[in-house]
């Protein structure tokens, strides 16, 4: 892929108790990145995490430099909302990344967003886990089944037009995400089905790419009862207001 001076993607990766994880995510994203010929930085919005995520972090940029590593730590848990307007506001790049930072979302998909970005110049590019090529690993029935839930009903409820409402690895303009947000007002596991509503309110251009999600090696998955309960009466508001 030819470099483009005056396109760069800055990655959002907000991280809580992420230590093993993160070492292992920007090494994938940087080699990614340097083999595509990409410029890049990656803005870690860490939230105080209290198993030493931050000190990791501070050893990566160490290794990888000031220019690749942007550190953005905050005081506390505040919000995954929050951590992408944070990251929006120090990004020098022109394109975001947004993706988690447990290694559910593999980097090599990158190269694949940007070029379907391009051939279109969308707005946004969104991977799927739910169109052909797209799959999920790492989850027994009753995950799987309540992923394809959410999602079915939000599909028939909203008519967001794309097939994975609720996943998290995307690519937007930067100036398209900050309008997103600041429309915003989910909290938790609706903010990313949100999103796309919105983005489809304010006539912006998605596209889909298939992605493999992979359930997280270390560190345990945030999702309970208490984010389903979330996830369905953010889907009632956005129903009844959007």
């Amino acid at each position: 892929m030819a470099a483009n001076t005056q396109t760069k993607y800055s990655v959002l990766l907000p991280t809580y108790n992420e230590r093993e994880n993160l070492p292992i995510i920007t090494w994938l994203l940087t080699k990614t990145f340097a083999e595509n010929n990409i410029d890049y930085e990656i803005i870690i919005i860490d939230d105080n995490s209290p198993d030493g995520t931050l000190e990791v972090a501070k050893q990566l940029q160490a290794v990888y430099g000031e220019d690749h590593i942007v550190l953005r730590p905050r005081s506390g848990k505040l919000g995954l909302g929050t951590a992408y307007i944070y990251g929006i506001e120090n990004a020098t790049g022109n394109f975001i990344i947004i993706m988690d930072a447990d290694m559910s979302h593999h980097p090599k998909a990158i190269p694949e967003f940007i070029k379907k970005q391009k051939e279109g110049n969308y707005d946004i590019v969104t991977g799927s886990r739910y169109i052909n090529g797209g799959g999920v690993y790492g989850w027994d029935l009753r995950r799987k089944l309540t992923s394809r839930g959410a999602n079915f009903i939000a599909d028939f409820l909203l008519r967001p037009g794309v097939s994975d409402l609720t996943g998290s690895f995307r690519l937007y303009k930067k100036h398209v995400l900050q309008q997103i947000i600041k429309a915003t007002v989910s909290k938790g596991y609706v903010f990313q089905m949100e999103m796309m509503i919105r983005a489809r309110q304010f006539g912006f251009s998605v596209a889909e790419v298939p992605i493999t999600f992979v359930d997280r090696v270390y560190g345990e998955s945030k999702l309970g009862v208490g984010e389903i309960i979330g996830y369905l009466k953010g889907l009632w508001m956005l129903f009844t207001s959007v």
